[in-house]
C-alpha cells in the first residue's frame, strides 16, 4: 500500500488539541478497566501520553491469579504507576488472596468489579450481579481490606434495570464504605441483564431482554443526577462518576459535583485526548510510536507482528489528516512487519503526526 504524505501545516491543529490540556486536573481522572483493551501494552501506551491519569487493568478473575500463571497475568512496567488491579470474583477469601498477591507485584490499589454486565460474569455470579448481594460485596471488601495495605475500591452501576432504586444504591454504597472501601466508582447507567428479582429474592419473570456489554454501554440512559445525589448523601466519601463522558468541559463540570471522573472508551477511540506534556516525556505521536516499538523489542516475542501489537493503539492519529492511512498500514501491512519496522516505514512515508 502507498501511504499519502501530508505537509507540516497540520501541526498547528495538532498543537491546539494538545496545549489546551495545560493545567488540567488529570490526577482526578481515571481510565476505566476495559476487557481486551487495558492490557499492559495499552497502559504503557497511555502512560506515555499522560503522566498523571490513574490507570486500571482489565478485570482479572481471582481464581486465575491464585491458581494460574500470576507472573504472566500481573507483571507490568513500573512506569505505569499509578495503576490499579481490577479483580472479579465472588469468594471473599479467594479475592483477598488474589489481592495480597497483586500487592506483592506493586499495584497501587485493588478494585472490585461490581459493574460488568457480560454473560460471562453473570454465569460466575460476579460483576454487576453482585449488586443483588450487597452483604456478600461487603464481605469481599472487608476480606480484601484485612489482607492488603493499599486502597480498596469498588466499581458498580447505579443498579440493575427493573430493580434499581436510589435507596437500593445508597444501601449498597453504605455497605461498601462500612466494610472499609476507600472509594466507589459509579457508572451512571443501570445494567440490563437476564432475570429480575422478586421481593422474596427469587428470580421472577424476565421483563427485559438482556443486553450485550456494548449495548449496556449505550442503551440504558445516563442518570448523572443519581450519582450526584449519592455524593450529596455521603459528602465525606470519595465518589467517582463514569459513563459517556467525552469532553474536558464535561470532566470539569462533573468535578464540581463529585470527587473523580472515570473515562472508558474515549481512551481507545481518541487516546491523544489525554495528552499532557511532561518533563522529559513525549511531545509528538511519533515519539509515542517510537517508544512503543522500543517497548515491543524489550518485552514482546520477536515474532510478534505490528498489527497484533498495535491493535489497541490504532486511533493514536484520530482526528488529523492521514489517520486512516496509519490505521490501515498498521492493520494490513503490519501483519508481516515487526513493530519497529512498521513505525520506521510510517515515518519514512512522511505522514504528519
Amino acid at each position: 500500500m502507498k501511504l499519502k504524505s501530508y505537509s507540516s501545516e497540520n501541526a498547528a491543529a495538532v498543537a491546539a488539541h494538545s496545549n489546551d490540556a495545560a493545567g488540567f486536573p488529570w490526577s482526578r481522572v481515571s481510565i476505566a478497566p476495559m476487557m481486551d483493551i487495558t492490557d499492559r501494552r495499552f497502559r504503557y501506551f497511555m502512560r506515555l501520553i499522560n503522566p498523571k491519569v490513574r490507570l486500571y487493568t482489565e478485570m482479572i478473575v481471582c481464581h486465575a491469579i491464585v491458581r494460574g500463571d500470576r507472573q504472566r497475568l500481573l507483571e507490568y512496567d513500573a512506569s505505569q504507576h499509578p495503576v490499579v488491579l481490577q479483580l472479579g470474583g465472588d469468594d471473599p477469601q479467594l479475592m483477598a488472596e488474589a489481592a495480597a498477591i497483586a500487592e506483592g507485584f506493586g499495584y497501587d490499589g485493588i478494585d472490585i468489579n461490581c459493574g460488568c454486565p457480560s454473560t460471562r460474569v453473570e454465569s460466575g455470579n460476579f460483576g454487576v450481579c453482585l449488586m443483588r448481594s450487597p452483604d456478600l460485596v461487603a464481605q469481599i471488601v472487608s476480606a480484601v481490606k484485612n489482607r492488603v495495605a493499599i486502597p480498596v475500591t469498588v466499581k458498580c452501576r447505579i443498579g440493575i434495570t427493573g430493580e434499581f432504586s436510589e435507596d437500593t444504591l445508597a444501601r449498597f454504597a453504605g455497605g461498601v464504605f462500612a466494610a472499609g472501601a476507600d472509594s466507589l466508582t459509579v457508572h451512571a447507567r443501570t445494567a440490563t441483564i437476564g432475570g429480575l428479582r422478586n421481593a422474596d429474592d427469587t428470580l421472577g419473570e424476565t421483563r427485559f431482554a438482556a443486553l450485550t456489554p456494548k449495548q449496556n454501554r449505550e442503551i440504558p440512559p445516563l442518570q448523572y443526577d443519581v450519582v450526584y445525589r449519592l455524593k450529596d448523601l455521603m459528602p465525606a466519601r470519595t465518589i467517582e462518576i463514569n459513563g459517556g463522558i467525552k469532553t474536558r468541559e464535561a470532566i470539569q463540570a462533573h468535578l464540581q459535583k463529585v470527587d473523580r471522573v472515570m473515562l472508558g472508551r474515549l481512551a481507545h477511540e481518541d487516546p491523544w485526548f489525554f495528552y499532557e506534556p511532561a518533563a522529559g516525556g513525549v511531545e509528538t505521536r511519533w515519539q509515542v510510536l517510537d517508544k512503543m516499538a522500543e517497548y515491543a523489542s524489550r518485552y514482546e516475542k520477536p515474532d510478534l507482528s505490528a498489527s497484533r501489537f498495535f491493535t489497541n493503539m490504532l486511533n493514536l492519529f484520530h482526528g488529523i489528516p492521514g489517520a486512516r492511512h496509519v490505521r490501515r498500514f498498521l492493520s494490513e501491512e503490519g501483519r508481516t512487519l515487526t513493530p519497529a519496522a512498521a513505525v520506521h516505514a510510517l515515518q519514512a512515508a512522511g505522514v504528519v503526526a
